[in-house]
């Protein structure tokens, strides 16, 4: 897995793999390298197993509390 990859921002593209819902947290798998999408949800319910087995757990589930800039005329 190149650098590129681990490192970019999850996007509205970037989609759980367990519900289909957005995902806030990337998951690279030790030594195969695969990447796991999941949304704060399923996350935390596989975090116990997974993030052991992991070389890199990238979360951004503290996004969800942000509040969108309201633009002023």
């Amino acid at each position: 897995m190149t650098t590129a990859v681990a490192d970019r921002i999850l996007t509205a593209a970037d989609r759980c793999d367990r519900c289909g819902a957005q995902a806030y947290v990337r998951v690279v798998l030790g030594a195969s390298g695969g990447e796991l999408l999941f949304c704060g949800h399923h996350a935390r319910a596989v975090e116990p197993t997974l993030k052991p087995l992991s070389s890199d757990w990238h979360d951004e589930t503290d996004r969800l509390h942000q509040k969108a800039p309201v633009p002023v005329d």
